[in-house]
């Protein structure tokens, strides 16, 4: 029987095919372990940027419900969009931290302490950590929030937190911040709190003093 070669230069060209394949795996192999390093960097460097973010909107809702209480002193904002409409907020801020954006708002509850009318101290200036303010409306001597105002007794001992969704169904709403809807853990330590959930932007804060939460529709028990 007859027997067939084959030619030197196909051998060479398999060989060449042969190379280039295993070079090209390799390749890719070393790509893929770069992006299993590059993914976990990237989505950490995200969410840092998400905080900033977060901070940076609480404390605009926190200014605008200073500025409210400016214009009308004693009254809280029913809604955000209140803040909005009487030029106290440039626009609505969304939660960072969620697909939907949307923040529960922190309430002022009545009969527990917190701030009095407009953060107003027994003199009638604005409340600092110095002392009531000489001047109606400005910051205390010893600074506090942005704007002065800090609650009245040491702290606000209880605020209600509650879906934006659910203040048509709570009567006289006073809002004075809001917080993240996210429970997502965080990668920065808040006013010591590690959960999105848990840091809270509201009018009169002391970020010393956490004060106890009361979540809208659940009962204090089950809170």
């Amino acid at each position: 029987m007859a027997q067939f070669t084959i030619p030197g230069r196909l051998k060479r060209g398999r060989n060449r095919r042969g190379y280039a394949l295993l070079i090209f795996l390799f390749a890719i192999t070393i790509m893929s372990f770069g992006l299993i390093v590059a993914v976990p960097v990237w989505e950490t460097q995200v969410q840092r940027e998400r905080e900033e973010e977060l901070i940076f909107r609480g404390k605009q809702y926190v200014e605008g419900v200073r500025l409210y209480q400016l214009k009308n002193p004693g009254g809280f904002p029913k809604t955000l969009d209140e803040m909005v409409e009487k030029k106290c907020l440039r626009r609505l801020f969304r939660d960072p931290m969620t697909k939907e954006g949307a923040w529960n708002v922190i309430l002022q509850q009545e009969g527990f302490g917190g701030l009095t009318p407009a953060g107003m101290g027994p003199g009638g200036g604005v409340m600092g950590r110095g002392g009531p303010s000489r001047q109606p409306g400005g910051a205390g001597p010893g600074g506090g929030i942005p704007g002065g105002g800090i609650p009245s007794g040491g702290g606000t001992a209880k605020v209600m937190v509650a879906p934006v969704t659910a203040l048509s169904s709570i009567q006289n709403a006073r809002i004075i911040g809001v917080v993240s809807s996210s429970t997502k853990k965080s990668i920065r330590i808040y006013n010591d709190q590690e959960s999105y959930d848990k840091w809270l932007f509201f009018f009169g804060q002391d970020p010393k003093t956490m004060p106890e939460i009361v979540y809208y529709g659940r009962s204090e028990k089950g809170s």
